[in-house]
Order: C-alpha cells, then structure tokens, then sequence
C-alpha cells in the first residue's frame, strides 16, 4: 500500500496487492464517495484467483487527499493513468463502479492500448443523466440542485439517505453506517464538485473509441444507473456482454457479491 503523488501535491491512496506474472493487472476504481475498500471480497477473490489487484481512492476520497479542484472525469481520469505510469503497469484490465465506470470509461475510450479489457459495474458510463440522446436517468440541472441543496442542509443525513436508496431491497443496517462512514471522508467542496462532474459530464460520443472487451454489470432494479441505460450502451458498444443481477439495486458487491465475484473471475480469465 502506498501513495502515489499524481499532479503537484495531490497524492492518491494505492492499494496494490498479487503477484505480477506477466497478464494485465486489474484496477479497480470505486464510485462516488467510496474507497478501495468496497472492493474488499473483489480484491481477495482476484488475488486467489491470480490477479495482481490495484485499488484506488480517487482524490477527494478515503485516504487520498482532498484538494479545492480537480474533480472533473478528464482530471480524475488523468490521476488514474499517473498510477498506473507510477507503478509501470503498461497495459490493466479496468473495473469502474457506478461513477468510476465514468471515469474507467474516460480512459478506455482516450487510452485503448492501455486497457485490455474493460468492466462497468452498475455504470452506464457515457451518462448519469438523462439528455436527448441517452434517454434514462434524471435530468441533470435539477437533480444537481437537489443533491448539492442537501449537501449544504445536512451532509450527514444527505449521505446517508443517499446510500439508503440505491439498495434493491432493504439493505442492512450495518452495511449503511460503513458506507456512510467511507463516504464522510470525503468533504463536502469534493462531494459537490463530483455531483457536478458526475451528472453534468456526456461520453456518448466517445463509443466508437471504446473496442476492447467489455462487461457490463448491472442491478435489475439500480435506481441511479438504470437497467435500460446499460442495454442501450450494450448495443452502441462492439464487444460487449451484459450482465443483469436479479433483486439488485446499486450496489453488487454488498448485495450479490457472489455472482459478481464469479462475473468478475471469468470475464478477467486469461
């Protein structure tokens, strides 16, 4: 573990674990508010299975640090390559979650030799939002406005409820008070800006770049990046499977870990 300075004072948090046998490592990039530590089950599951496994926190997340800027998908997306540069990984197979698959999919698209394959886990990746050619999700301006509005009330109880809704069924306690303690690590200059990136940015024309194997994996009932979304993209993309996860909301690996592991084992197999 370590951390890796990625622009001139901005340092990001690396979790590097497994051995290097000469395959394409896998990097794994959580979504918003989260760490590399939602990849806990993955990253074991990989490593047993031969994987040499990076995890980041992205700056402004868990033990990254945190500047006033920077937040946008192309910054993020750079941060992400000045890793891998650091640590001479030439070519990874990439797995972004929910706003990581915004910016796994950023860098695909502008890196193909870099990504050798490319996972999306409850991510439509070219959008967050609704817009008149990708017509699912929220629209953006006014969902922007609610977020960043309960930001600035009431972080705490914004966080929380934030993360109580992206579940498919009535999620454990438990688990909702860890992921509302990861997602506190992140300030709220950083949470606001990343709404702003998160729903304001539009990849759609970047599909023709994206060539490489990809997988999409997604919750039935996701309520922030919707089923519809990822067949829509699993059509524009030209080799890519879909995955639907039956009861699943947002968050697959606390609510069907299992079948995402496997997913995961076989889509990265040599």
């Amino acid at each position: 573990m370590s951390r890796i300075e990625v622009a001139a004072g901005v340092h990001l948090y690396v979790q590097d674990l497994g051995a290097d046998d000469h395959r394409p490592a896998v990097v794994l990039v959580p979504g918003f508010g989260m760490t590399h530590e939602a990849w806990d089950r993955q990253v074991r599951v990989l490593v047993e299975a031969g994987h040499r496994v990076i995890a980041i926190d992205q700056r402004g997340h868990g033990r990254s640090d945190k500047p006033l800027n920077g937040y946008d998908v192309a910054r993020l997306s750079d941060d992400l390559l000045a890793v891998l540069d650091r640590l001479g990984v030439e070519t990874c197979s990439l797995v972004g979650w929910s706003f990581g698959g915004q910016v796994a999919f950023r860098t695909a698209a502008l890196h193909p030799d870099r990504v050798h394959k490319l996972v999306l886990v409850g991510s439509n990746a070219v959008r967050a939002s609704r817009s008149e050619e990708f017509p699912f999700g929220r629209p953006p301006e006014p969902t922007i406005e609610a977020m960043v509005a309960m930001e600035i009330d009431d972080r705490f109880a914004a966080r929380r409820t934030t993360i109580s809704s992206g579940f498919g069924t009535t999620p454990d306690p438990a688990v909702v008070d860890w992921m509302t303690a990861q997602s506190l690590q992140m300030p709220s200059w950083a949470a606001i800006a990343c709404y702003h990136s998160m729903l304001s940015t539009d990849q759609v024309a970047d599909l023709p770049r994206v060539t490489m194997p990809v997988l999409q994996v997604i919750g039935e009932t996701d309520p922030v990046h919707s089923a519809k979304g990822a067949a829509w993209l699993v059509e524009r993309l030209p080799d890519s499977r879909l995955v639907t996860l039956p009861a699943c909301g947002h968050y697959p690996m606390f609510e069907a870990p299992a079948a995402l592991d496997q997913h995961l084992v076989d889509f990265l197999a040599p």
